[in-house]
């Protein structure tokens, strides 16, 4: 099966640049309620993810932090604890269904490394779930 099948394109989904502030991460994730988001760089590739903890022990580094400090501070500057593994476009379904187990969502890249949308571990599950309630219905 085609991975393509499951993905939620780029301009569905959320994301934030490497360049950003933590004041624009902040609001970014507040405002589409992500507790995790895909980080890219200038030139559209996928570079990592930030996660809300990743943000909480960030912040924790910065002692005098308030809002209009926070508009100075730029996010590729935070550790990230774990980025999530990517697949290609052209990735097989195990593949996916692997990084899937330990991630919420799996970033998917071309073949040049550009960001092209995400594949979320509902959608694998929701499509396992129909599955196997046709394998059922046959039985």
């Amino acid at each position: 099966m085609n991975i393509l099948f499951f993905l939620k394109p780029k301009n569905d989904v959320a994301y934030i640049y490497d360049y950003c502030t933590l004041r624009q991460v902040l609001e970014t994730m507040e405002f589409h309620k992500y507790a995790s988001i895909p980080m890219l760089n200038k030139e559209g590739e996928y570079v990592g993810t930030m996660t809300e903890g990743d943000l909480l022990w960030g912040i924790k580094n910065y002692t005098d932090l308030n809002v209009k400090k926070s508009e100075t501070i730029f996010i590729k500057d935070f550790p990230r604890r774990a980025d999530y593994d990517v697949v290609r476009a052209d990735s097989d379904m195990e593949d996916l269904i692997k990084k899937a187990m330990n991630q919420n969502f799996v970033p998917v890249v071309d073949d040049q490394n550009k960001f092209i949308g995400i594949i979320t571990r509902k959608s694998i599950i929701e499509y396992c779930f129909e599955n196997m309630k046709q394998i059922e219905e046959t039985n």
